[in-house]
């Protein structure tokens, strides 16, 4: 594993961009629009770099969970939803001057066997992982590197 290379948990509704959507998608990347929480929007401005490994988390679904693996595959951008009147993340007080959201690429690396929020619980090495805390609503979190290699035991590589 890379020591400089950090992990991250990064949330999509599957009727939104699943993770069959992204390895669809050219070059299996997709822009993950549609951030509207600061601190998230923080971490791919200011934390993430291309390269950094991502667990691709379905939200918001019958069973949510872990549906894949991915990576960030560019540099933060202003979030061209912001700008767009027809879009349901059209931001009034954003300016293309300034603009107040960004996003960064996600290239999918592959799909695999669902890891649902039980299984995630069930893991001892999982326990302080932000999306198991009550209340966490975040749509990206960090990861810790030890908690990256007990997801990947769970996918039973």
């Amino acid at each position: 594993m890379n020591a400089s290379r950090q992990y991250w948990l990064m949330k999509s509704e599957p009727g939104e961009c699943s993770i069959d959507d992204a390895l669809a998608a050219p070059n299996h990347t997709v822009a993950w629009a549609g951030v509207r929480n600061y601190e998230a929007r923080n971490f791919m401005r200011d934390a993430m770099r291309i390269g950094d490994g991502v667990l691709f988390y379905h939200s918001g679904c019958a069973e949510p969970g872990v549906a894949g693996l991915a990576e960030v595959a560019s540099t933060p951008y202003p979030d061209p939803t912001q700008f767009d009147d027809r879009s349901a993340y059209f931001d009034t007080a954003s300016k293309p001057a300034a603009p107040r959201w960004i996003l960064v690429d996600v290239k999918a690396v592959e799909r695999i066997p669902l890891i649902s929020l039980a299984r995630m619980r069930a893991d001892k090495a999982l326990a302080d992982m932000l999306i198991l805390r009550r209340g966490n609503r975040l749509s990206i979190t960090p990861v810790t590197p030890d908690q990256w290699r007990a997801m990947l035991l769970l996918t039973s590589r």
